[in-house]
């Protein structure tokens, strides 16, 4: 079969991949695209049917392209994401083909050459975006227990789930509305949390949305970030809401501390599940007042909120915590990992990866001249993996791409 060539590259159809069709076309760059599934494939296959998107809809936005809402503060739906994304594909009519994987990447004579399902193909130019939810992350810990597991990337509903209790395991924003869903559907949760922050859903009339774009926070960098490396607990679920575990413990979820191992069904939970809850509650006042301070600073008349500050007192199960958690005398027969995700550049056989995997790269692009990574968190900013942020990554790898040739 002969080869086929291209200038320029582009793996993976989601937003970063079609954005960045958008800019190779504004400059009239020739590319292609390929797609190992459907455009958006993770927003159609490895979301929750519940699921609300983070963002109020008058933010959500990519490049010459907004949102259309009837109510710009209410939270978007994973179908009305597609949707959206598919708005988009049709505006920009990207050369893609769907359904062709690439499974390796590696150099050629006149740049790269990639393999894949249907051929091979020469490159000048690869751009790699294939985002940063790749790879699930499961823990062994149950491994060989009866009970039902499942990923957050693959949890749809409540219904999908054996009756019984339900231990879900991750205090992030999938597992803060996962176990919050499963509550209000009528299941007893056990929801096991670590390190968190928590931030304001909306704070002296103001979406977190705003603050951060008034505080210019979407373009802080991978090294103003600070230590804490964890990604905020927050929700638009049910109209939006602040998450408080304290909350979600009155309400009448088991709050548990994080798991540490696992045998004959029986859990070891460790212990500072209460220490845990004061560094997210820190941190949550410590931003208060930065908002606080930003209003004084530039005179915005914005009405206080005092109520926001209230701190619930602590639950029973902080109190005294679990220890040990018996799945089989707690009648729990389905777990929920909400445990994040790992990349998986494994098919890349090229010097761009550290030893953890993790692509090299200063703002996408890479040591190896004409390769390039898009879409990914921080790849030069916060809003670097957002929808509303992944086009400005894209035009300056797309400048950089003109300016190669």
């Amino acid at each position: 079969m002969p080869i086929e060539r291209i200038d320029t590259l582009v793996i993976g159809g989601g937003q970063a991949g079609l954005v960045m069709s958008y800019r190779l076309k504004q400059r009239g760059i020739m590319h292609l695209v390929l797609e190992r599934a459907r455009i958006a494939e993770r927003w159609r296959s490895e979301r929750w049917d519940g699921l609300k998107f983070q963002f109020p809809n008058w933010s959500v936005q990519l490049p010459d392209f907004a949102f259309p809402h009837s109510d710009p503060d209410a939270f978007a739906t994973s179908g009305e994401i597609v949707t959206f994304i598919d708005a988009f594909a049709e505006f920009i009519a990207p050369p893609i083909r769907c359904g062709v994987e690439v499974t390796r990447l590696k150099r050629g004579n006149a740049g790269f050459i990639a393999e894949c399902t249907d051929g091979t193909i020469e490159a000048s130019n690869v751009v790699i975006a294939t985002g940063p939810y790749q790879q699930p992350l499961v823990p062994d810990l149950l491994r060989d227990h009866p009970a039902f597991q499942v990923h957050a990337s693959a949890y749809r509903n409540p219904g999908q789930l054996p009756p019984g209790a339900v231990l879900v395991v991750g205090g992030g924003a999938s597992g803060a509305q996962i176990a919050d869903e499963l509550h209000r559907a009528g299941r007893r949760v056990f929801l096991s949390i670590g390190q968190h922050t928590r931030m304001p859903r909306r704070y002296r009339g103001q979406d977190l949305t705003w603050w951060f774009g008034a505080l210019r926070l979407f373009d802080m960098t991978a090294e103003q970030r600070g230590p804490i490396r964890v990604n905020p607990s927050i929700t638009g679920a049910y109209g939006g809401y602040t998450i408080d575990f304290r909350r979600f413990a009155a309400d009448g979820i088991t709050l548990l501390g994080r798991v540490l191992a696992a045998r004959d069904g029986v859990l070891e939970i460790a212990p500072g599940l209460a220490e845990s809850l004061a560094t997210g509650d820190a941190y949550y006042a410590g931003f208060l007042d930065m908002l606080d301070a930003h209003v004084e600073q530039h005179g915005l008349h914005l009405p206080a909120d005092p109520a926001v500050r209230n701190v619930l007192a602590d639950p029973p199960s902080v109190t005294e915590p679990v220890r040990r958690l018996d799945l089989g005398k707690e009648d729990i027969h389905a777990v929920v990992w909400a445990t994040g995700y790992s990349v998986d550049f494994s098919w890349i056989d090229l010097p761009v990866r550290d030893h953890s995997g993790e692509p090299v790269h200063r703002g996408g692009v890479s040591e190896v001249p004409g390769l390039y990574f898009l879409g990914l968190p921080y790849l030069s900013k916060l809003y670097s993996a957002f929808l509303s942020g992944v086009g400005d990554d894209a035009a300056v790898l797309a400048d950089h791409i003109a300016a190669r040739r």
